[in-house]
């Protein structure tokens, strides 16, 4: 009975805080997998997505996207939203299942960044090298049954060359997430005052210290060990309170100067890192104060009084702070043609990474070429001597066939005079034995009756 009235009291108290919230409406530019199918024309893409992989892409079936498959082993899969996230308060759903052997590793990462595809691309937190945004990470680390943790990262920490990735977490919660033979589902929520990650129904960690900016997109990679693991994706759906609170994104230097402060409010609340449940403090704008002219220089005579000195002296140390302003922002809008430049790089680069794949391609489509051509050679070599040996052996057949022929002719169609001559000869003896008969007969004498 007692058992039954908690039960009550608890779904009493779920249903309050359903009714509590308020209503949300889903942002279908960023999401996929809200229907039954994922590509309702049957198509391996995701609609308003883009996906790559090493060694293939993803396969993309009818409910779900499998980003690395049970075999091959060290394999990579992604899928990166085409649009950017510009709501500052929303909550992403991404429902996904772990299965693989007995001793299978991998993780999987869910991305909240800047320039994903460019800077990130089919990554895991341990390959990726400078992003800027959130990380969120599935995977086995530490040995036990399975973890997410979350990572920040203003562009500055090479995550691939740091000593100790497993330190940058700000929060972490243990998760047991293979071979459960169901789907898994990891929300991430973000409002106005509070940032928070639940898993399957349950408070993971959160913190009223983070706020990620607009402007950033939405990705899930998967990255497979030697004894692999199958990642599979069944949805990411982000969904928002109000679709008209749309926002511009911040300046790439606003962002990283918001970011690093989060990061140094971050380590001072934890005491330098580590996993804890708490994290980031927003940014207070800076404020662009304009600076007097130089103060013209004094004889020390002149000030006579300590008011007087006490004056210059103010003067001069809000003169210094003004000019240091002045470096800063130039500093800053120099930080900001870096940046800019670093982004035409980047894109550079990353064209230049496409057009040598393609250049491996083309070598060996090259290397085909020329074994086909190889193999025709042999071919027609092959053909040529075959039809030399055809002809030789027809001409060999021919004349002896001729040969022999021309000789039964001869032979059969040469003159005989000897037969020629018995029946003329015969015949003669006929006509004289047969006129001798008739003679002989006429002188008998005659008999009558």
């Amino acid at each position: 009975m007692r058992l039954s009235s908690a039960s009550a009291l608890a779904a009493w108290l779920a249903a309050i805080a359903q009714a509590a919230e308020p209503p949300q409406f889903l942002v279908d530019k960023l999401s996929f997998g809200y229907t039954p199918r994922i590509n309702d024309k049957g198509q391996q893409s995701v609609p308003q997505f883009s996906i790559q992989g090493v060694p293939g892409v993803p396969e993309v079936l009818s409910n779900k996207v499998i980003l690395t498959q049970p075999a091959p082993g060290n394999a990579r899969g992604a899928v990166w939203a085409d649009n950017t996230n510009n709501y500052k308060e929303w909550i992403a759903d991404v429902d996904f299942r772990v299965n693989g052997p007995e001793r299978g590793g991998g993780n999987l990462n869910i991305w909240l960044a800047r320039r994903g595809v460019q800077d990130i691309g089919s990554a895991s937190i341990y390959t990726v090298e400078k992003f800027d945004g959130l990380a969120l990470v599935v995977d086995r680390s530490g040995g036990g049954a399975g973890m997410i943790r979350g990572f920040l990262n203003d562009g500055t920490t090479d995550y691939k060359t740091h000593h100790s990735v497993d330190s940058l977490a700000f929060g972490h919660c243990d998760y047991s997430y293979r071979n459960l033979g169901r789907q898994s589902q990891i929300k991430m929520r973000q409002t106005k005052n509070l940032f928070k990650v639940e898993i399957d129904g349950r408070l993971c960690f959160e913190s009223d210290k983070i706020s990620i900016p607009p402007g950033y997109t939405f990705g899930i990679t998967a990255a497979s060990a030697e004894n692999p693991d199958s990642f599979e994706v069944f949805k990411l759906v982000v969904m928002t309170a109000d679709l008209n609170a749309q926002h511009e994104a911040a300046p790439p230097q606003q962002q990283q100067q918001q970011q690093k402060q989060q990061q140094d409010s971050q380590q001072q609340f934890f005491g330098g890192g580590g996993y804890d449940h708490e994290k980031n403090m927003p940014v207070p704008p800076v404020k662009d104060n304009a600076w007097d002219a130089d103060l013209p220089d004094q004889p020390a005579d002149s000030i006579t009084s300590s008011v007087a000195q006490f004056t210059d002296l103010h003067n001069r140390l809000q003169s210094v702070n003004h000019h240091l302003s002045t470096i800063f922002r130039s500093v800053s809008a120099q930080s900001s043609i870096g940046e800019k430049r670093h982004e035409e790089t980047s894109q550079a680069i990353n064209d230049i990474k496409i057009l040598l794949g393609r250049l491996d391609k083309l070598d060996t489509i090259m290397k085909q070429v020329n074994s086909m051509d190889g193999e025709v050679k042999k071919l027609r070599g092959e053909l040529s001597q075959k039809i030399k040996d055809s002809e030789n052996s027809i001409k060999s057949m021919m004349g002896d066939t001729h040969g022999t022929m021309l000789e039964h002719v001869a032979i059969q169609s040469s003159p005989k005079h000897g037969k020629l001559i018995f029946v003329i000869i015969a015949s003669q003896v006929v006509l004289v034995a047969g006129y001798i008969y008739y003679e002989r007969k006429k002188t008998l004498p005659k008999k009558y009756l």
